[in-house]
């Protein structure tokens, strides 16, 4: 079993505006236009089981359409193997009870983006949200380390990555781009702490085969594996903004046993999403 446990689409009408705002904001490349039927096909052609989407709301009125958009493709899941966690902003007053909400309908997590949110991760507002969160059983992903569209943004920095596990401890935390998009050296640096040792990584939208900075090289990534352990890396594309197919292949020429690259490709997700 696959599972991209890092993927992003959105509603047809408004998929051309956002991945085309994101692309020029950031100067990346989109692999896909951020259509739900474009990660299918793509899917298909990567066989990838199933993918996890990662909702961000940027306002705190957006909850609830992306909610309910998350409820509709959750009643699919089995047909389209497609996963939606749900949408929540820090500065919802009405937090418990939108986490509550989520919790009570089936959904497995929830997404975070410090720097697109602009509250940082270690603030009160964050910290309480996790906190409860977490007590739900929830999965807690998190956008970690700087953006690409926001160079020096430290809303996820490593350094407050660490200050948020320390106070809230949660269960259930999933560090997107391997613990800190271009903070590699920084989070290498506490992954053998005993307070990482419950953290996942996701490898989405960093690791590239050269050490073309500002990306992960291979071999970087291969030792950070080694730290941590392959029982807590999640595969990830970040797809539109990946190639789904190619980020399996580079998975597969890291050399892991047959064992490791399973758990990373798809069976540690399973675990954690209780598949």
């Amino acid at each position: 079993m696959i599972i991209d446990f890092h993927t992003h689409t959105f509603p047809d009408e408004l998929a051309d505006r956002a991945v085309g705002t994101l692309a020029l904001s950031g100067g990346i490349h989109n692999y896909l236009d951020g259509r739900v039927q474009s990660l299918s096909d793509s899917m298909k052609a990567a066989g990838i089981d199933y993918s996890v989407l990662l909702p961000v709301a940027t306002k705190t009125k957006q909850c609830d359409t992306i909610n309910e958009l998350g409820i509709r493709i959750n009643e699919a899941t089995d047909t389209t193997g497609l996963i939606s966690f749900g949408a929540i902003h820090p500065a919802c007053e009405n937090f418990r009870e939108i986490l509550n909400w989520l919790a009570n309908n089936g959904f497995k997590g929830i997404k975070l983006h410090p720097v697109f949110q602009n509250v940082n991760i270690d603030d009160m507002e964050s910290l309480r949200l996790i906190e409860y969160a977490s007590s739900l059983g929830l999965i807690i992903l998190v956008h970690a380390g700087y953006d690409i569209s926001f160079p020096g943004c430290d809303e996820s920095g490593v350094s407050r990555l660490i200050s948020m596990i320390q106070e809230v401890k949660p269960e259930k935390l999933v560090l997107a781009h391997m613990g800190g998009w271009g903070q590699w050296d920084e989070i290498s640096d506490v992954l053998e702490e005993d307070y990482m040792k419950n953290v996942y990584l996701d490898t989405s939208s960093c690791v590239k085969k050269l050490s073309d900075k500002p990306h992960l090289s291979m071999n970087k990534f291969k030792k950070m594996v080694t730290i941590h352990g392959a029982s807590h890396i999640l595969f990830g594309s970040d797809s539109p903004w990946d190639d789904q197919k190619n980020a399996v292949k580079l998975i597969r020429e890291c050399d892991f046993s047959d064992n490791d690259t399973d758990a990373i490709l798809g069976g540690n997700a399973a675990r954690l999403l209780g598949l």
